[in-house]
């Protein structure tokens, strides 16, 4: 089965800390729906003051599989869907120095990341992806069927009861 892939572009931002153990903050502000032919391989710097540097990455995608369902399914029913953001710092010294490697919209990956030890953040979804993550989601996620509970039952396995202690 096929993928489906929405082109976007990730906006990092360096903010300068007064701190003495830390200089700066790294941190995802947005993700931008874009046209295909739009991307540009290489970060782009679209702000630079006093407050902060703002980088823009716009060669990622958004990939959909049909396996991640559940996850997009539980971010769309949330009160505030997100987009969430994987990024490392990099360690070759070449600007800038957070990058962004995976971005996805399922709840359950976003999950298995962080529980990897990833650096993940969410942003706001843009009501572009949110239009075009609906349909798949209403194609794709079938609800596990509910199943009723059995109960700790001594005599479900057919095992006779221990008897009594009659001491008398």
């Amino acid at each position: 089965m096929t993928t489906l892939r929405f082109p976007v572009a990730v906006v990092m931002q360096r903010t300068p800390l007064a701190n003495r153990w830390v200089s700066e903050r790294w941190e995802p502000v947005s993700v931008d729906a874009m046209p295909v032919d739009a991307g540009d391989p290489f970060p782009r710097c679209i702000a630079d003051d006093a407050g902060g540097t703002r980088w823009r990455f716009a060669d990622h995608v958004v990939e959909l599989h049909p396996s991640e369902a559940e996850g997009y399914y539980l971010n769309l029913s949330a009160p505030d869907p997100k987009v969430f953001v994987m990024w490392r710092m990099a360690d070759d010294g070449a600007e800038p120095a957070a990058r962004p490697w995976i971005v996805t919209v399922s709840y359950n990956q976003a999950a298995r990341m962080l529980d990897g030890g990833e650096q993940v953040d969410a942003v706001p979804m843009p009501v572009q992806i949110r239009a075009w993550l609906e349909p798949y989601v209403a194609a794709h996620y079938k609800p596990e069927p509910r199943r009723k509970v059995k109960r700790n039952d001594p005599f479900a396995d057919g095992m006779p009861a221990r008897p009594r202690d009659r001491r008398g």
